[in-house]
């Protein structure tokens, strides 16, 4: 289970249709409504700095957020929607979905790398290149893990860690289909460079040999 899941504070709002909207727009508020499982829709709306900041911030539309309305009790929601203005593209308008514990979700997961410090490429002086520091994956709402864990022990230089040689959390698959890579264990240019110079000093002798 996630460790912390966002809190998203709103207030809800007295009134539907467009006069409440507007009027809601007027106070500095975005409003919205939330829907989905077992209850009415509830019209909400959130001060629209605090959800500037978090649109700003981005994956909003992937984050599963704790919803926080004085008066109703705290339910989980994704966003299905957010609409904006087409000349100032500011958010206008935003659709909530409550999410049941069995609902399947789309969630970036963050990626922890452990054992760097025994991975035989890295003691040679190697570099760890993460390429994806999270990975989407298709998460039950009820148990979305908390990270995806890495080993780097055993790896040389030149390894490289796909998708597929990492265990996943139970219950959930990444949304792309291939295997993909997370990370690899590069050469240093340092090194890679002194190489390069050795071969050609090497290429100068024999040069000189044959004249």
């Amino acid at each position: 289970m996630a460790g912390e899941i966002p809190d998203l504070v709103a207030l809800e709002r007295t009134g539907t249709g467009k006069g409440a909207a507007r009027q809601a727009r007027r106070d500095g508020m975005v409003p919205g409504i939330v829907f989905g499982g077992d209850n009415d829709p509830l019209p909400i709306q959130i001060p629209f700095n605090e959800l500037l900041k978090k649109l700003k911030a981005g994956r909003f539309k992937s984050t599963l957020w704790n919803l926080k309305v004085e008066g109703h009790d705290d339910v989980r929601v994704i966003c299905r929607d957010v609409q904006r203005d087409v000349v100032k593209d500011l958010p206008t308008h935003l659709d909530l979905m409550r999410l049941r514990r069995t609902t399947k979700i789309n969630l970036f997961i963050p990626v922890e790398f452990v054992n760097e410090e025994t991975a035989p490429g890295i003691k040679k002086g190697g570099v760890l290149t993460i390429v994806r520091p999270e990975v989407e994956l298709v998460c039950t709402a009820g148990d979305i893990p908390e990270k995806i864990t890495v080993d780097l022990s055993g790896l040389a230089i030149g390894d490289v860690v796909t998708i597929s040689s990492v265990d996943l959390p139970s219950g959930t698959k990444p949304t792309i289909d291939r295997d993909f890579v997370i990370a690899n264990i590069s050469a240093p240019s340092g090194l890679s460079a002194s190489d390069d110079d050795d071969a050609e000093e090497a290429g100068e002798e024999v040069e000189a040999a044959e004249e």
